[in-house]
Formats: structure tokens, sequence, C-alpha cells
């Protein structure tokens, strides 16, 4: 049985404009539906796939603020987000979600900023400003990330070392086996390699299921670790 909060979305491209950007990106122009059925799922893909637009789309359909934060967040600095939300239906599990967050590494500035606007005594502010902002992401890790949760992320290893994103992968496992649901656009090969998760690649003009080594991720950093000295010389022009 999927136990999954979001079990699977649904896209009415009746409900976009005929002109409209949304309908060129290759891989989600021709998606009606996509399952969801594992804890933890990966979005993959090459700049401009379409990934990072779907992810959005999902987490305000769902009722996040499309700026991140939780879903008591309510607020707008700047709307950059597309339409794809309103054409997108979300089919809900049966579970009551226990906890939840939208990560954006892009307006992570903006949602720390509403942090200390929202603080009161009872709620004191994480002071996110205070911090690197490494240090400030994985404190969300850290404090937000419960068992039987909702956590949507877009790019979290932007500001992370790689140490950082182990230790990011091991709170994401560690919630994902305690009844959490996590959807995740990352170019991380470190995040990527969480046991079970399902990898979801946006190349090739089509969403479809792939392994953790079929990734551009894994393939590329591979390849580069492996002839390190003959690829630096070809990209800087000594051979």
């Amino acid at each position: 049985m999927n136990q999954q909060f979001i079990q699977r979305i649904m896209i009415d491209w009746s409900k976009t404009d005929e002109d409209s950007y949304l309908r060129k990106i290759e891989a989600i122009s021709g998606l009606d539906s996509l399952e969801f059925a594992k804890p933890v799922t990966f979005f993959v893909g090459e700049n401009g796939s379409g990934k990072s637009t779907l992810l959005e789309a999902i987490a305000v359909s769902y009722g996040f603020n499309p700026e991140g934060g939780t879903r008591n967040y309510n607020f707008s600095t700047y709307d950059s987000h597309s339409g794809l939300y309103k054409a997108v239906t979300v089919s809900k599990g049966y579970r009551r979600m226990q906890g939840g967050y939208f990560l954006r590494a892009e307006s992570f500035y903006n949602v720390a900023t509403q942090e200390e606007n929202y603080a009161d005594k009872k709620h004191p502010s994480e002071r996110y400003h205070e911090r690197s902002h490494g240090e400030s992401f994985l404190a969300i890790a850290q404090s937000r990330l419960r068992p039987n949760g909702i956590y949507i992320f877009d790019e979290p290893e932007a500001a992370l070392s790689p140490q950082r994103q182990m230790t990011l992968l091991m709170e994401i496992d560690r919630c994902a086996k305690n009844g959490s649901q996590f959807i995740i656009v990352t170019h991380s090969p470190i995040l990527l390699s969480i046991p079970g998760a399902e990898i979801m690649t946006f190349d090739d003009g089509i969403v479809h299921s792939c392994t953790y080594e079929e990734t551009d991720s894994y393939q590329i950093t591979k390849m580069f670790l492996d002839n390190r000295e003959q690829i630096l010389r070809r990209l800087l022009g000594e051979e």
C-alpha cells in the first residue's frame, strides 16, 4: 500500500495558456501524471529541463508558500513562480502530516528574513542571517526535519560542503525511515546515493526513472575524478 503524503500528481494542461512557455519545456509538456511510491524521490536533469518548475508547482499545490518555508508561511517578496501549480492536482494519502518544509536555495534569504519577522517569545528566531549560508541550510535539516513530515527541497546541496552533504544525507535517511516523504531536486551525487530512493530524470525529453549509476551527476563526477589530468588538459586547451 502506498503510504506517502503525496501519492500522485495530475496535470491538466487545459488550465495553462496555449502560448505559455511551460508548454515548451519538453520533459514536462508531455507529462499528464506522476506517481510517488517511495519515501525519497529525486528529480535530476540538466539545467532548464523543468525539474525545479515541476517541484515548485507540486509544493505550491500542496499548500506551501512559493518562496519556501512551512505551510504557515504566507508572504511574497517577488512573484517569480510559474502558473503550473494551477494545472496540478495532488492526490494525497490518508496519513496526517506532522511537519513539513519547502526549501529553495534561490529564495532562502527571503525565508530567513521572514522567519525573524514571525518570531515571538514562544517561537524564538533561529537567526539564520547570523550564520553562514551552509550552516543555515543544515540548521533547517536539524531543526525542521521530523518523522511523518513532507519535505520538498530544491537543490539543498547548493550551500553545503561535501561533508555537510553527507550529514544531510543521514538526516534525510533517518526521517524517511520514520515515515517522512522527500521530493528533492539535486545535482549532488552524494545525496543521490541514498539507498532505495526513486530517481526521476528529466533528460531525453521525458520524465522517467533511472538508476544512480545512470545519472549525469554520477557519471560526470566519476569520469572527472578517474581522468582528472587528461580532462583538464582538454578543457584548458593544453593538448
